[in-house]
């Protein structure tokens, strides 16, 4: 019985920005070329959701 790979949850992933996760962190922070705390504030104020906290960085 083997189980069957989906994409579901890697697309689910990469919706979201891990705070706690530095190497998320740090690609974030490269893409939108601002400072890691930057994206970390983003993402405490704006929720884990990429585009609301893509969407704050650039407003900044």
């Amino acid at each position: 019985m083997s189980k069957e790979q989906t994409s579901r949850g890697r697309a689910q992933d990469r919706r979201q920005v891990a705070a706690g996760q530095d190497h998320e962190v740090r690609y974030e922070a490269e893409k939108m070329d601002v400072s890691k705390d930057e994206v970390r504030e983003a993402v405490k104020s704006e929720g884990n959701s990429r585009q609301k906290v893509e969407r704050k960085l650039s407003e900044d």
